[in-house]
């Protein structure tokens, strides 16, 4: 097997089990979505109207909450310095653990969104915007994400510096895709704009993140 998808499939089984990030992020997703609905009021028409960009708002943060444990585990077990020190495609083990993130935080967010579009009375026709806008511009998320923990990754509990370090750099990939999801649900022909703006964001962090994430690293360890 090969060690980048070792690594993944450690990462995705230690996220799934009790006390992982995984629940804990769409649990988060959840309650966001439930208390925008609530703030909004009986008004379904406000609620339709707005469900999309609270819907990847929510993604958002619930992203958040999880990336705190990207290195968690390595850095606990001491394996993380010998990683550091004897891999010599840093920016492919950086990646790897950003594809995990993705699959044990993000697949689950993209899965649960239908559910929660329901309750945030979203249109029919825009659950495939939704829907593709989330799986393209989650990943990006995962990967800024990843920089951020490897960034703080000497730090016992860096929640808040995280979040302080990506919410910017979120920024972009917030608006592509909310705008993206909300121009399908409305017919908009700015949809595809938007969508490419989205991956061409996702792609931008594909290629810079890891290469940063193993900067930070190397810096770390130093």
């Amino acid at each position: 097997m090969s060690p980048l998808v070792a690594i993944i499939l450690r990462d995705v089984r230690l996220a799934f089990r009790a006390g992982g990030g995984s629940f804990q992020a769409v649990a988060f997703f959840a309650v966001v979505c439930v208390l925008f609905a609530l703030a909004a009021g009986p008004d379904l028409t406000l609620i339709s109207r707005i469900a999309a960009p609270v819907l990847w708002t929510a993604a958002l943060l619930a992203t958040l909450i999880s990336l705190d444990q990207v290195y968690r585990a390595d850095r606990e077990d001491g394996s993380l310095d010998v990683i550091i020190a004897t891999s010599d495609e840093l920016a492919l083990t950086a990646a790897a653990k950003a594809a995990a993130h993705w699959l044990s935080t993000g697949v689950p967010l993209i899965a649960a969104a239908p559910l929660l579009a329901i309750l945030m009375n979203l249109e029919a026709d825009a659950y495939l915007p939704l829907m593709l806008s989330l799986a393209i511009g989650t990943p990006a998320l995962s990967m800024i994400g990843t920089f951020a923990a490897a960034l703080t990754v000497s730090l016992p509990r860096a929640n808040l510096l995280i979040a302080l370090i990506v919410s910017p750099l979120y920024i972009p990939v917030l608006i592509f895709g909310a705008g993206a999801a909300a121009a399908g649900a409305a017919g908009d022909p700015q949809y595809a704009a938007n969508l490419k703006l989205l991956g061409a964001a996702t792609l931008f962090a594909a290629v810079t993140a890891p290469l940063a994430s193993a900067a930070a690293l190397r810096s770390n360890l130093d």
